[in-house]
């Protein structure tokens, strides 16, 4: 099944998906932005610290046109340290404190791996989506929590693939989210949402052969996110900085949009849905 998709899959998703997110329906007809608030002392671009910084970030996100809020309180760059559980929960407690503030009806979703910090941020704060960036290596308790709470899962694929050339890379990519997909759904998760994992385990050459062949991971069935935003494997591949990612980050969602991406997760909400309406508008005049 896993191999006869990179031979078949020449097309688009045409596929319309929907999450239910506190019991109501988010529409994915057509793309949308998840805007990224890192209440993080140590990620690798941009952060927010302090009850005015995070007001003034969940304000602008929505401004811009964010259509899900992703809070995250654990630095995910490469060879980060990530704090305990403890103070894991204390940055959250205080950033979704401000963010529910500003907007309660704004759909939310954590940035954790941890099945505790999943539960209290679902439980306490009305969270109602888990993006866990280990796809669930990391708490072997993550799945069957994210069952119980009854709320959509992102699944990150993060692990090493060591083979060569496109058609191996993706055949193994495909099939190692197959299987995890298959246990999600074992436990019970129903709402799922694949995240191919850019940046994760992954090789400069590796990130830019999934984002080539991106529309083969439609043959699951369920809706693609996609994290780009201000990657090194933009930043590395022309010589600059995080900083300096911006059109590097346009460039890229481009490219995932037509090739079917369903979410952007992006630092620059206003940039990613400015490229949305394009491709919708590009979309639209075809004939």
């Amino acid at each position: 099944m896993y191999l006869c998709a990179i031979f078949c899959a020449t097309v688009l998703s045409t596929s319309s998906y929907s999450i239910n997110v506190g019991g109501e329906l988010l529409s994915l007809e057509k793309p949308v932005v998840m805007g990224i608030l890192n209440a993080t002392p140590d990620s690798f671009y941009q952060h927010h610290e302090g009850s005015e910084a995070i007001a003034l970030r969940t304000r602008q996100m929505l401004e811009e046109g964010a259509a899900i809020l992703d809070v995250g309180a654990c630095s995910t760059r490469p060879g980060f340290t990530p704090p305990d559980e403890e103070e894991e929960m204390r940055r959250l407690r205080e950033a979704l404190t401000v963010v529910r503030k500003e907007a309660p009806e704004a759909i939310v979703s954590v940035d954790t791996f941890r099945a505790n910090v999943a539960k209290m941020c679902v439980e306490e704060f009305g969270v109602q989506m888990v993006n866990d960036i280990s796809g669930g290596e990391l708490d072997k308790e993550m799945f069957k929590t994210v069952a119980e709470l009854r709320v959509p899962y992102i699944l990150t694929h993060n692990a090493t693939i060591d083979v060569q050339g496109c058609l191996p890379f993706m055949a193994v990519l495909l099939r190692n989210l197959g299987s995890v997909v298959e246990q999600l759904h074992e436990c019970g998760v129903c709402d799922i949402i694949l995240d191919p994992g850019f940046g994760f385990g992954k090789t400069l050459e590796q990130n830019y052969i999934l984002l080539q062949n991106l529309e083969v991971l439609h043959e699951l069935n369920l809706p693609l996110l996609v994290g780009v935003s201000h990657k090194s494997m933009i930043y590395k591949l022309l010589g600059t900085t995080p900083e300096e990612a911006s059109n590097g980050t346009t460039v890229l969602h481009t490219v995932a949009l037509q090739k079917g991406a369903h979410i952007l997760r992006a630092h620059e909400v206003k940039e990613a849905n400015e490229c949305i309406k394009i491709i919708n508008e590009l979309n639209g005049c075809q004939t």
